[in-house]
């Protein structure tokens, strides 16, 4: 995994702003200068080398003054963990405390945005540097979405996964509680597109001082005593900070109304499923464990079209239309980590501790776990063929009418009603999380 990025955080006063992770390293451009956990940092990152403060030669904004923040969260305790089956039981023990908690935060509106009052939203001009000049390729044309897909229809783009960031300041700019005045705003946005940052130099070449550099310099900006501990969405969580929320990945579907998903819902859940078990992926020959090449292995040697092995290493896995014809064909999808049917999860880390506010808690109704640890003393295929065809269509329809709708992004200038998307879910409960910090606390 190149990258993950976080998109907003929140607070009230909670900052929203913007956070980088990296696969060996957590990007947290704000936990304030004395935050109540420990960030970690890699040894090779010299963060002295990088001049403090934002380049104004370069700038097209004046400098950001943040407002106060009166209300920090509080952060869980820091839990080390190693690979012994005490500490992890441990590590999952605090990470399911802290997902409820997430889920106190889920907003009770029935609306598609919470209402505005005394909920303002102020979005921050940054330098170019730090979003626009980082927008460099055509999956980021159409303010995020990328191309359109004509073969697929009305709301499908060619979306990068790590568009998110992108998505979210376009729809941030649109959203009916954006404000101009700072002082009448509770969430402030810091349009920083980290992600994007991260893979502009995502080359064995590039020295970390190299890749830091803008990073770095925000953050600068954002250790101030007035930005503790804000909340950070993240695409994939630091799954022990209670500070991080995980918020899904965008897919290559953004629907611009009710009608749009109502039409993808009826067509998939009418679709031909010719496909017991599909894998779209490869190998990877550096990884610490070997579940991809275990699944691979157990996929392409059954020889009876149970098991549909698509080769991402010689197929352009990258062209959504095969992929997206492969999974609507399949009964179960196989989703080792680092991939986007029902799908089967093989650590619980990858979903069920990343999505709180998106996906529910009991993960049997969307999903068929299958612990990574026993994939050698099992067959994968053999056990899902087992599933009766009643469960599978209560967990497909589940899927389809009650979590689809969730889980995508309308695209810039939706409007839903009937339905809340990932982005209306997110900002509700930014804003909920607000109200019951204005709440006075009772001994």
């Amino acid at each position: 995994m190149w990258s993950s990025f976080s998109t907003l955080i929140t607070g009230n006063i909670i900052h929203v702003c913007f956070s980088t992770r990296k696969i060996d390293n957590l990007y947290c451009l704000s936990a304030g200068t004395h935050p109540s956990f420990e960030i970690p940092t890699s040894t090779n990152n010299n963060s002295s080398t990088i001049t403090p403060g934002i380049d104004q030669g370069n700038a097209t904004a004046e400098p950001v003054n943040f407002p106060y923040t009166p209300h920090p969260v509080t952060a869980a305790s820091r839990l080390v963990i190693d690979d012994t089956d005490e500490r992890v039981a441990n590590a999952v023990k605090v990470v399911e405390e802290q997902l409820q908690v997430h889920r106190s935060w889920r907003s009770k509106s029935n609306k598609n945005y919470a209402t505005c009052d005394g909920n303002g939203i102020y979005v921050y001009d940054l330098p170019s540097k730090f979003n626009k000049d980082l927008d460099f390729c055509s999956y980021l044309s159409n303010e995020g979405l990328g191309e359109p897909i004509a073969k697929l229809g009305k709301g499908w783009y060619k979306t990068h996964q790590y568009s998110l960031e992108l998505i979210f300041h376009s729809r941030v700019l649109r959203h009916p509680c954006r404000v101009s005045d700072e002082t009448v705003a509770k969430l402030f946005y810091v349009p920083f597109y980290g992600g994007l940052d991260i893979l502009r130099w995502h080359f064995k070449n590039v020295s970390n001082d190299v890749k830091d550099s803008l990073s770095l310099e925000l953050v600068k900006l954002l250790e101030l005593d007035k930005m503790q501990n804000p909340i950070k969405l993240l695409i994939e969580r630091q799954p022990w900070h209670v500070n991080d929320i995980g918020i899904p990945h965008p897919t290559n579907f953004h629907p611009h109304s009710d009608n749009d998903i109502v039409s993808w819902q009826l067509k998939i859940i009418r679709s031909n499923r010719k496909n017991l078990v599909s894998f779209a992926g490869a190998a990877r020959a550096n990884a610490e464990d070997n579940t991809r090449s275990a699944l691979i292995n157990q996929c392409t040697s059954l020889g009876d079209g149970k098991c549909h092995f698509m080769n991402c290493s010689s197929v352009k896995c990258g062209e959504a239309e095969s992929v997206i014809e492969l999974f609507v064909e399949s009964e179960f999808c196989l989703q080792p980590p680092g991939d986007s049917c029902i799908p089967v999860l093989f650590d619980p880390f990858t979903a069920y501790y990343q999505y709180p506010w998106h996906l529910p808690h009991d993960h049997d109704k969307y999903s068929v776990f299958m612990d990574k640890k026993e994939l050698t003393q099992m067959n994968v295929v053999e056990r899902l063929a087992n599933i009766s065809l009643r469960e599978r269509e209560n967990m497909r329809r589940y899927i389809v009418y009650e979590l689809l709708p969730g889980l995508v992004y309308g695209n810039y200038n939706a409007e839903p009603d009937k339905f809340h998307d990932a982005f209306a879910i997110t900002m509700n409960n930014l804003l909920e999380r607000v109200s019951l910090l204005e709440q006075p606390h009772k001994d």
